[in-house]
């Protein structure tokens, strides 16, 4: 390796870490304040999912699918999670119940993920997951993150309004991180997310002193089941349960996405290995209340934006990743940048995964009767997403975790639409005609 290879892989590495951060951070930190836990123990969540992330990132990428993607806590069960924990008073039941709830079904579903893969059942899911439903999962996840990203580049003050400087400052760096990928040359482009969060946290840091840092990382006892020992709650069970495997629309579109920017026809044994590995790391995260993990279809945007796509800075920056759980240090050092700076860079790169959604649909016709076959799932999930949770106060509690997540709600729809539709004959109608 020459000095220059070494330079690019070190930079690269580094601005793994910091992706992988930023995106795995916030996760227990709140998911601890929804369940009310105790500082220490939301510390040790912490530590753990880091190690733990990691580990799967690691793995994934030597022994499971194969490519540098991103394995961490499901987007789709991290909002499950969170509404579950918000609702545990209108549920009638306490944290402990409900934490112990979503365990069980978790750990029920990682046994499941291993059984199927270990077993070779994962057709049975492919018949479920056809391509469509996989474009709709695509289309309502970039909308989902780009939402939460947005949200989290502004600050509030505390009677609830923006905080202008730094909500400009945010914008900012939005604007100057677009320009680099558009405008910068091939190398800067490359490490335009790195630039942005180091350069946009130090700059932070000189414009407002005043705000104070992140708390970060510290030592912590080590606990199993901090949310609450498994149990028979039979709605949060199956809610939970049901949840998790919906992620597997998250495999499927990683590997088929990621495929095609290395330009590489997918085996059947990716996608077999990925769920393998996945079922595992989801029963480790039910046995250390973590939220279950899955491959980051996000991550393409990642890789679009960078074109950084050699797999050893991954596995560097995985490593370092774990080294952050080891050493609480290092991490309560990374916990002083500003969450506001990491949304926004995560913004942009996030902004890619609409030209994915985009591309995933090619080949498809539509007219006005077709595009129900998108239009439908994905409009009525986003609509969903932005209805307040409170607004189904009314909906029976035992299926409120389902109809309030505009993600499962758009992925069942979509799931449903292909199944009892005969969109080949519509399409073939189209076409005749």
């Amino acid at each position: 390796m020459t000095k220059q290879e070494a330079v690019i892989t070190l930079f690269s590495s580094f601005q793994w870490l910091l992706f992988i951060f930023v995106n795995t951070v916030v996760v227990p930190i709140s998911v601890g304040a929804a369940f009310q836990l105790p500082s220490e123990v939301v510390e040790m969540t912490i530590r753990y999912s880091f190690i733990i992330t990691g580990a799967a990132c690691i793995l994934q990428a030597w022994a499971g699918h194969r490519y540098p993607i991103l394995d961490s806590h499901s987007g789709l069960m991290w909002g499950l999670i969170l509404n579950l924990g918000i609702s545990a008073s209108a549920l009638g039941m306490d944290f402990s119940t409900v934490g112990g709830g979503i365990a069980t079904g978790v750990l029920l579903a990682g046994i499941v993920l291993i059984f199927m893969a270990a077993f070779d059942l994962i057709s049975i899911i492919q018949k479920i997951i056809t391509p469509m439903v996989m474009s709709v999962y695509t289309f309502l996840l970039t909308f989902h993150l780009t939402f939460v990203f947005f949200k989290g580049m502004f600050k509030m003050t505390e009677s609830g309004t923006f905080d202008l400087p730094v909500s400009f400052f945010s914008i900012g760096v939005v604007i100057f991180v677009i320009f680099l990928m558009i405008k910068g040359g091939k190398r800067i482009a490359n490490f335009s997310i790195l630039i942005g969060m180091t350069g946009g946290w130090l700059l932070y840091r000189i414009l407002f002193p005043s705000h104070a840092p992140e708390e970060g990382v510290a030592a912590a006892k080590f606990i199993i089941f901090p949310f609450g020992v498994p149990n028979l709650e039979l709605g949060i069970i199956i809610v939970s349960f049901f949840g998790v495997l919906m992620n597997l629309t998250n495999t499927f579109v990683s590997i088929r996405a990621a495929a095609e920017i290395y330009k590489e026809k997918i085996q059947h044994h990716q996608y077999r290995k990925s769920i393998f590995i996945t079922g595992i790391f989801t029963s480790i995260s039910a046995v250390f209340g973590l939220v279950p993990y899955t491959p980051f279809t996000s991550t393409i945007g990642f890789l679009e934006s960078t074109k950084l796509l050699k797999k050893n800075p991954f596995f560097i920056g995985g490593l370092m990743f774990m080294l952050l759980g080891i050493i609480p240090p290092l991490a309560a050092f990374l916990g002083t940048m500003p969450l506001t700076v990491g949304n926004a860079v995560l913004f942009v790169a996030y902004l890619q995964l609409f030209g994915t959604s985009l591309n995933s649909l090619k080949g498809m016709l539509f007219n006005s009767h077709t595009i129900y076959r998108l239009a439908v799932p994905v409009i009525i999930g986003v609509c969903v997403m932005n209805i307040p949770p409170e607004q189904f106060g009314s909906v029976p509690p035992f299926m409120r975790p389902l109809i309030s997540n505009g993600f499962m709600m758009g992925v069942l729809i979509s799931i449903f639409l292909e199944k009892f539709v005969n969109w080949n004959k519509v399409t073939s109608k189209l076409k005749a005609g």
